[in-house]
């Protein structure tokens, strides 16, 4: 029953999406400038930010079941599972952090950026949740967008051409990373739509050159 209720809710995020059109502009994102751009990846510069956070349990090893289960918590959250009752915004995108290397250790985690109405002080989440509120200073990310799904099977691929692209194009500056144990998979489109999709490898590039 708790695994169709996960589901159905999944399934509800993606229609919600898809609802408010093909523009990934509709919902509301993080603010971010470009500061360098290449042929197969950018730099972006973004502003602070709120983010609530839901944490898998060690030992979790699937990127897709992880991303479910983090969101059918942060769905309960905006929809007034916080001690306020106040409904939230839905935001995009969905961010999913990855450890680049399996361990039992080290966990998923499945963030969603806090609406600008309540950047300041959002809501508290219910206790039973266990949301943590993420604060994220200026900093700056290099970006990969890649289309089609999303999947257990080529991410970690996805990440790998990040790596290797920020090697052969910042002259070794790359080395200035902040932390290569993990990676950010950024989600946009509802899942029914095979055309035209728009998701994103993050790596934390802040310290490469003086603007970061």
């Amino acid at each position: 029953m708790e695994t169709t209720i996960m589901c159905f809710l999944y399934y509800l995020f993606i229609a919600i999406f898809h609802f408010f059109g093909n523009s990934v502009y509709a919902i509301e994102s993080p603010k971010y400038i470009v500061i360098q751009t290449e042929l197969d990846f950018e730099i972006r510069l973004y502003n602070e930010s709120s983010w609530i956070s839901a944490t898998s349990s060690s030992g979790t090893n699937s990127f897709e079941q992880s991303t479910k289960t983090g969101f059918h918590r942060l769905y309960q959250y905006i929809r007034g599972a916080n001690l306020n009752s106040s409904k939230l915004a839905i935001t995009a995108p969905i961010l999913t952090r990855i450890p680049s290397t399996i361990s039992s250790e080290v966990s998923y985690s499945v963030r969603m950026y806090v609406s600008p109405h309540f950047q300041g002080k959002p809501p508290q989440s219910n206790p039973e949740l266990k949301l943590q509120l993420e604060k994220w200073k200026t900093q700056c990310i290099a970006v990969r967008k890649f289309n089609g799904y999303a999947k257990d099977d080529n991410i970690n691929k996805e990440f790998e051409a990040l790596v290797s692209s920020l090697n052969k194009h910042l002259d070794g500056t790359s080395t200035m990373m902040q932390d290569t144990s993990s990676y950010t998979i950024a989600q946009y489109n509802a899942s029914f739509r095979n055309t035209e999709r728009v998701n994103e490898v993050w790596i934390n590039v802040s310290g490469f050159r003086t603007d970061c």
